[in-house]
C-alpha cells in the first residue's frame, strides 16, 4: 500500500509499504477514504525526531470502509463505514469506564510512563502505524471504531477522529458558565472548532486570539470577536480585560501549546535535541525539555480571578516554568489532557446532520490526494496558501 512516512526533520515521503494484516482476533482492517493532517503532527515534523524512526507511518485522523474483520469481531462488518479515534482505547478497562479513554490501562505506554497509545504518534505513544495510508489495522474492533452512516460526505464525520472531540473536551474542561465568556488562544483547527462549540453551547462572548489573517477572518465570520497578536502584542491581556468589565474572561482555552509564538531559547533547545543522536535527544527532551510558554502565560494573565484554564494544545517539556504565585493568588483552576474521544462521541454525533450547526462540511480548507501529503506538510508548517485544515484522500 501507499503510506506517508517520516524520514527526518521536515522530511515526510510517500512510500510503498507492506499492507497491514489481522494480528489479534478482534482486529479490523480499514480501507482509508479520508485522513486529516493535525497541527500536533507538526511537532513530529519539526522537533520530536528523537522519538521517531525513519519509515514510521504518520496520521491519526482517519476514516474509511471496513475491509476485513477478525474472527471475534461482531460489532462491525466488512463494508461498514467507520471513523477511527486517534487514541487507542480498549473500551473495557477501569480508565475507559471512567470516560478516560486517553488513559486506557490496556494500551498505556508504561515503559515510558505515558498514557494510551496513539495512532501514528511516535515511540512516546506506542509507535503504532498511523492512518495517512491506504489501509490501517485497527485493534479492538468491537469497541474502538465509531460506526457512521453511508451517504453524507466523509468530511461530515472524519473530524470525530480528533478535531471535534478534542475541541469539545476543551470547552467542557473550560467550564464556561451559562452565558459566560471565554478566550480561545490559537485559531487553528482545534481553537476554531472550540470557539464554534462554545458559541453553540451558549457562551455570550467568545474572544479569539491569533496572528494569522486567514484564521482570524474565518473565526470572525462565525461570530468570534478576534484579537490580532500583531496589533496587541503583550497587551492582549489588557485588551481582554477591557472587553470584560476589567476582569478577564470566565475561562481561557489554550489551543496553542508548544508551538506558541516567542520562546526563542525554548525553540533552540528543542531544535538542538533534534540534532542529537536519538538516545541523547530523548534524554534531553524527556528530562530537560522546555516549551515556549507564551500562550499559557497569556492564559494566566487573561482569565478572571477564580476562572478556569483549559489546556488542549500539546506541551512536551519536562521542566516548564510556571508562575505559581500568580496562579495561586488568582485562584485559577487548570484542566488539561489528551481528548477522550469515545467519551464525547455520543454528545457530538447527533449534531452532524444536514443542518451542520458546527460547520464541519466545509471545515477543510484543502482536500488533497495522499500523494500530495509531503507538499501539504510543508505548506501547513509554513502557514502558506491559507491552509488551516487539510484532509488527504488515499
Amino acid at each position: 500500500m501507499r503510506a506517508l512516512t517520516w524520514r527526518g526533520k521536515r522530511d515526510v515521503r510517500i512510500d510503498t509499504v507492506p499492507d497491514p494484516k489481522i494480528v489479534d482476533p478482534t482486529d479490523i482492517i480499514v480501507r482509508i477514504t479520508s485522513t486529516g493532517i493535525c497541527g500536533s503532527e507538526l511537532h513530529l515534523y519539526e522537533v520530536l525526531g528523537p522519538y521517531l524512526d525513519p519509515g514510521d507511518i504518520l496520521g491519526h485522523e482517519p476514516m474509511g470502509i471496513v475491509e476485513e474483520v477478525g474472527p471475534e469481531v461482531t460489532a462491525v462488518s466488512a463494508g461498514d463505514r467507520v471513523v477511527v479515534p486517534f487514541n487507542i482505547s480498549c473500551g473495557t478497562c477501569w480508565m475507559c469506564g471512567q470516560g478516560l479513554h486517553s488513559q486506557c490501562e490496556t494500551t498505556q505506554v508504561t515503559e515510558r510512563g505515558m498514557g494510551a497509545s496513539l495512532f501514528g504518534f511516535s515511540k512516546l505513544y506506542g509507535q503504532v502505524p498511523g492512518g495517512q495510508a491506504e489501509l490501517l489495522r485497527v485493534p479492538f474492533g468491537n469497541t474502538l471504531p465509531v460506526k457512521v452512516p453511508h451517504g453524507p460526505p466523509d468530511q461530515r464525520y472524519v473530524y470525530l477522529s480528533d478535531v471535534l472531540p478534542t475541541a469539545w473536551q476543551s470547552v467542557a474542561y473550560a467550564d464556561i458558565p451559562q452565558g459566560g465568556t471565554v478566550t480561545v488562544l490559537g485559531l487553528g483547527p482545534i481553537g476554531d472548532m472550540a470557539a464554534r462549540i462554545a458559541l453553540h453551547q451558549g457562551a455570550s462572548k467568545v474572544l479569539g486570539v491569533d496572528l494569522v489573517p486567514e484564521r482570524l477572518a474565518r473565526a470572525r465570520a462565525r461570530g468570534v470577536h478576534t484579537l490580532d497578536v500583531r496589533e496587541y502584542g503583550k497587551n492582549v491581556g489588557e485588551e481582554i480585560r477591557s472587553l470584560t468589565g476589567g476582569r478577564g474572561t470566565d475561562a481561557v482555552i489554550d489551543a496553542v501549546g508548544m508551538e506558541a509564538h516567542g520562546g526563542f531559547l525554548a525553540k533552540a533547545a528543542q531544535q538542538f535535541a533534534g540534532l542529537l543522536p536519538d538516545t541523547l535527544g530523548e534524554v534531553m527532551m524527556g528530562r530537560a525539555g522546555v516549551d515556549s510558554m507564551a500562550a499559557l502565560h497569556t492564559a494566566i494573565d487573561a482569565v478572571r480571578r477564580g476562572g478556569t484554564i483549559s489546556v488542549i494544545g500539546v506541551y512536551g517539556g519536562a521542566v516548564d516554568p510556571m508562575p505559581m504565585m500568580t496562579m495561586f493568588d488568582k485562584q485559577i483552576q487548570l484542566r488539561m489532557g489528551q481528548a477522550n474521544v469515545k467519551h464525547w462521541v455520543p454528545d457530538i454525533l447527533p449534531l452532524l446532520t444536514d443542518a451542520d450547526v458546527l460547520g464541519v462540511d466545509d471545515f477543510a480548507t484543502h482536500t488533497l490526494p495522499l500523494e500530495d501529503g509531503p507538499r501539504a506538510y510543508k505548506t501547513f508548517q509554513a502557514k502558506e496558501d491559507s491552509m488551516i485544515k487539510t484532509v488527504l484522500t488515499p
